[in-house]
């Protein structure tokens, strides 16, 4: 069974920088795609970004593009997502996903997703 255990989430202002990492269980973290999705109270959950599993290939949304960054250690098990520039509309529980594949690639839809992690809040204020 794979577990996703997310930390790092907090309380910042406008413009400032929080990194959220992800622990992820398993032996074969490195044929793990993942990524960051994040829901905001009243809204759908929504794709931040992800990885594939050598890192070579990243996604983001349009939202966060230029701003936030996705990297993983596969060494360590984890995947991070430094968040720079942040905006109140960043605001939202960050939860973290994870899907085996067998090739170099990443999902964007959360329903590609099968291991999620319990979400660590992000909140930043104006």
């Amino acid at each position: 069974q794979v577990q996703l255990i997310e930390s790092g989430g907090g309380s910042v202002q406008a413009g400032g920088s929080l990194r959220v990492s992800c622990a992820v269980s398993g032996r074969t973290f490195s044929s793990y795609a993942t990524g960051w999705f994040r829901q905001a109270p009243g809204k759908e959950r929504e794709f931040v970004a992800a990885v594939s599993p050598s890192a070579g290939r990243t996604g983001y949304a349009d939202s966060v593009k230029g701003r936030f960054t996705i990297s993983r250690d596969n060494a360590k098990n984890t995947v991070y997502l430094q968040m720079n520039s942040l905006k109140p509309e960043d605001t939202a529980v960050y939860y973290c996903a994870a899907v085996r594949v067998y090739s170099d690639f990443y999902y964007v839809t959360k329903t590609s997703y099968n291991y999620w992690g319990q979400g660590t809040q992000v909140t930043v204020s104006s």
